[in-house]
């Protein structure tokens, strides 16, 4: 009977560029700015890596649609290099690849690596793609800001909130956001914004205004990961490992059935159910460090708060205006600023949220350092509340 991979895989070194404008770099550049870091984290050397998964999106200008362009960035002589592709989860697959080489033993040392170059497409959001075979049924909405405001206002009506109190909430995460953001350094927007200036925000789609929308980045991460036996006869001690790593995709039942209310995302609860039951965890309020989630809304946010099981159904909005989730909360949440003030290119996002909780682990996260960390979560969602895909990595140190 299948047991997953809990503890069977250590991240050694992980590395992240800074997010932001960097028309300074191309896409290879910002897969090396990553890698080097990574690499001198674990202390291994180029030749030591067995095989690379790279994560890329919408980047096919840049870098096609191959793997190519990043072996060759990165130098990886004559090793498999895969490229992946799931949607905003496209980080985390990457990192799933190569965690699950490592746990079935067919190779002893990998790398999981994401980039996006979204800044020189020219749109003020994520590109729209070319119609094709699967355009129409998978995403009939015109935009992602017009999803996320339906998910909003099923919400809002199946648990009788206000229209104030959403707003407040909601202005309350992006608030929570962009203070914690102004303490990472390789954030795209490191600035604080006041309540008010995020209510009279123009508005986008009621109820989300500017301030609840993430923008978008260029940007990379990466992550090397072996086998604890390895990590520790590398040095390192009590190396972070991964307690879970769980994917869910939709197979359509949101949008061609009448069972989803859409006040919520099924497939965030699918892979935390699953994920908390591979990682041992029974009661995540209780037992979560901290979380980074999919925040490429406000409402994704405070939704996620709930289908991870952290706050009751309907009961998310009362936990983000009394500070719950704040840095000094019981469970930060983007203590690093998230989607919010990182912006969001696509292949990166999910190890990006991974290298936070690895830097929290280990002490390493500067200003923004929390203590007693143990647990720590991050979510992907990718498409629109329906029709998507939803991803949940859970790290913590192999002795705990």
């Amino acid at each position: 009977m299948a047991t997953g991979i809990k503890n069977k895989v250590a991240i050694i070194g992980m590395g992240c560029t800074k997010f932001g404008e960097r028309w300074d770099a191309g896409t290879e550049h910002l897969l090396v700015e990553a890698f080097r870091e990574a690499l001198a984290d674990a202390g291994i050397e180029r030749g030591q890596i067995e095989a690379a998964w790279y994560g890329s999106c919408l980047d096919s200008v840049n870098v096609g649609n191959s793997a190519i362009p990043a072996a060759m960035a990165l130098r990886l002589e004559g090793i498999p290099v895969t490229r992946v592709e799931n949607m905003c989860a496209t980080g985390t697959e990457a990192l799933r690849g190569a965690a699950y080489a490592v746990a079935s033993g067919a190779v002893d040392i990998a790398l999981a690596i994401g980039a996006e170059k979204l800044k020189d497409t020219g749109y003020g959001g994520l590109p729209v793609p070319f119609k094709g075979t699967l355009n129409s049924s998978w995403m009939p909405l015109g935009s992602a800001p017009a999803g996320f405001a339906q998910l909003a206002a099923a919400y809002r009506a199946k648990y009788g909130i206000s229209k104030e109190d959403l707003k407040m909430a909601l202005a309350r995460i992006s608030w929570k956001s962009h203070k914690n953001g102004v303490k990472s350094p390789k954030a795209h927007i490191r600035k604080e914004v006041s309540i008010e200036d995020i209510l009279r925000a123009p508005m986008i789609a009621e109820p989300l205004g500017l301030y609840d929308c993430c923008g978008v980045s260029d940007g990379a991460a990466c992550a090397i990961v072996t086998t604890p036996e390895i990590a520790r006869a590398l040095g390192k001690r009590d190396p972070v490992t991964i307690k879970a790593l769980q994917l869910s995709i939709s197979a359509g039942r949101e949008s061609g059935t009448a069972q989803w209310d859409g006040s919520y995302v099924p497939n965030t609860r699918n892979a935390a159910r699953r994920a908390y039951q591979e990682a041992g965890i029974t009661d995540p309020r209780k037992e979560l460090s901290l979380i980074e989630v999919h925040d490429c809304f406000s409402v994704t946010e405070l939704v996620t708060m709930e289908d991870l099981g952290i706050s009751q159904d309907g009961e998310a909005v009362k936990d983000v205006l009394d500070g719950f989730y704040d840095a000094d909360g019981q469970v930060p949440c983007q203590i690093d600023g998230g989607l919010k003030c990182f912006g969001h290119p696509i292949g990166a996002s999910g190890l990006r949220m991974v290298y936070e909780n690895y830097l929290q682990l280990q002490g390493r996260a500067g200003e923004r350092q929390l203590d007693d960390v143990r647990f720590g979560l991050s979510h992907n969602l990718g498409g629109v509340p329906f029709n998507g895909v939803a991803a949940i990595t859970i790290v913590g140190r192999l002795n705990d």
